[in-house]
């Protein structure tokens, strides 16, 4: 017989679907990041990705839906094979890894991520970057996607430079990730981590699903996100930082 989950596994779990959602809804990629390492606060981060993919792919398909008229096809040529790839090493690598091992990569993923986005352009150079760049960071962004669903940091080094129009970006992004997040059903099913238990999880988070991606799509015309995005790159930094305690 199944239980309720206690009140931590909420605490943790409804902002990280909430933040999600925003990012699915175009209000970054970045976003997404937090979700896995906040989740592993209070669950093993491999039960964490599990309750999480399903409603990825439902936020997914509003996201697909939301931006259907807004995506460079030029672009998503480059990236969707390379992150195909980059899934395929994911389930590889992370398959032989202990859940103390899995918390330290998240955790050490979640610092670097966040370092990058503070001093970072002082090492980019200025130009847009070529296709080479955009196969190396869309395989970077299948990996850390299979294992944490957090391919959009990597692929973000990528995609901005670009310059592209944030509906753009927005919706390309959504059908990268969407083809991704598909991908990943069987490679998750295939070891049985959709549960009974986590199934049910997803089930009580997913009413959130619809609500943060409409959301995220009305902010991201209308909201500067700086002080909201410094906000949370503080909060997954500090979260890192527990992460990396947790395991030493």
């Amino acid at each position: 017989m199944l239980s309720l989950p206690e009140l931590s596994f909420f605490i943790t779990a409804i902002p990280a679907v909430i933040i999600t959602g925003l990012s699915k809804g175009g209000m970054g990629s970045a976003l997404g990041m937090i979700s896995v390492p906040l989740m592993s606060l209070t669950m093993p981060p491999v039960q964490a990705a599990a309750i999480l993919l399903p409603l990825l792919l439902v936020m997914d398909g509003f996201a697909i839906w939301g931006w259907r008229h807004h995506i460079d096809w030029s672009v998503f040529k480059v990236i969707i094979l390379p992150g195909l790839f980059g899934i395929f090493l994911g389930l590889m690598v992370f398959a032989s890894l202990s859940e103390q091992a899995i918390r330290g990569m998240i955790g050490v993923i979640a610092i670097l991520f966040c370092l990058n986005q503070w001093f970072g352009h002082y090492f980019r150079p200025p130009r847009k970057p070529g296709k080479l760049a955009g196969v190396f960071w869309s395989t970077v962004g299948g990996f850390t996607s299979f294992g944490i669903h957090s391919g959009g940091p990597p692929l973000s080094i990528y995609m901005l430079p670009l310059k592209l129009q944030k509906e753009f970006l927005a919706g390309t992004m959504a059908i990268f990730f969407g083809a991704l997040n598909l991908v990943k059903l069987p490679a998750y099913a295939i070891p049985g981590q959709f549960t009974a238990e986590n199934l049910l999880l997803s089930s009580l988070l997913l009413p959130i699903c619809p609500l943060s991606v409409w959301l995220g799509m009305k902010m991201v015309k209308t909201v500067s996100t700086d002080f909201f995005y410094q906000i949370l790159y503080v909060s997954l930094f500090l979260t890192g930082i527990k992460l990396l305690i947790d395991v030493l």
